[in-house]
């Protein structure tokens, strides 16, 4: 008797043919699930990218918990945007340059940041202005689209006079080069823009909520559903095991998907080939909470 597998897209039936190892390393594989928060930031940063030039360009800054989606969402978008290297012309083109904020806000280390994310030499005795002037030049060569700063809260890591300092060079790069910066950070990067009234009317903050049991909650687990290769259905959409998991979870995406595809790797290694209350409970997955509290008692 055939399995009915029509709970499963066409790669993920294909998947069902690995050998058992090879279909585990498909599983844990990351992967992006389209779901209409993060479409909507995707055509706004779409619309960045083809904004005519102005003295004030329009700014984003998508905000999010620890691990709930921020930074792949801008890998996704990356992805649709790769640099090129040109060779028919004098410069690489960056459509998006991305670079995350240094643990300190300190402007040196933000332009040696940018310097080597295109791999750029750059000498350590050189003061902030030099390096300021050789990233204004890199820049103005490359002509990227947008300016993305991940990990943005962590300004707050330094001095007030620091952090004023760090957000006058996001001011001076913008207006300089007339580019959109698009900024990500937890609920802190909100913090640290407001602190400075004019950053604050330019940059529009976008937040991607903690998951709640809602319609799109209930669409996100199917779409996971049909891209896990298990010969069985979990109704992953049912309300109790959708419960249990957004309970387990504590409502990011990232542990979401860390619990389902452990999970999954439970079903597959123990042939019971469905996600359910029992693969839950013996994928050894521990909530975000209860990992702090272990910590906390070390």
């Amino acid at each position: 008797m055939t399995d009915d597998l029509s709970h499963l897209s066409d790669q993920a039936k294909l998947a069902l043919e690995l050998p058992l190892e090879e279909r585990i390393l498909y599983v844990q594989k990351r992967r992006w699930i389209g779901y209409p928060k993060a479409k909507d930031i995707l055509d706004r940063l779409e619309a960045l990218m083809v904004h005519p030039k102005t003295s004030r360009m329009p700014n984003l800054l998508i905000v999010a918990r620890t691990n709930n989606g921020k930074t792949h969402l801008m890998n996704q978008f990356l992805k649709a945007h790769p640099a090129d290297d040109n060779p028919e012309g004098e410069a690489i083109k960056v459509p998006v340059l991305y670079v995350e904020a240094p643990p300190v806000p300190e402007e040196v280390r933000f332009y040696e940041a940018i310097l080597d994310s295109l791999f750029v030499a750059h000498k350590s005795t050189h003061r902030a202005n030099d390096k300021f002037r050789q990233v204004v030049a890199v820049l103005e060569r490359i002509q990227p689209k947008i300016l993305a700063v991940d990990e943005l809260h962590n300004i707050l890591a330094g001095p007030p006079t620091k952090q004023r300092q760090f957000l006058n060079v996001l001011k001076s790069l913008g207006n300089l080069l007339q580019i959109p910066i698009v900024g990500l950070g937890t609920e802190d990067a909100i913090r640290v823009i407001q602190s400075d009234p004019q950053l604050a009317n330019r940059f529009e903050p976008v937040v991607l909520p903690r998951w709640e049991l809602n319609a799109e909650y209930l669409r996100l687990l199917s779409s996971f559903e049909r891209i896990v290769p298990l010969r069985k259905q979990s109704g992953l959409n049912q309300r109790d095991i959708a419960l249990r998991i957004l309970a387990l979870s504590e409502g990011t995406i990232g542990e979401i998907s860390s619990l389902l595809n452990r999970a999954a790797v439970w079903a597959i290694r123990s042939g019971s080939e469905a996600i359910d209350e029992k693969a839950l409970a013996g994928c050894g997955y521990t909530s975000p909470s209860k990992r702090k509290s272990a910590i906390s008692q070390v």
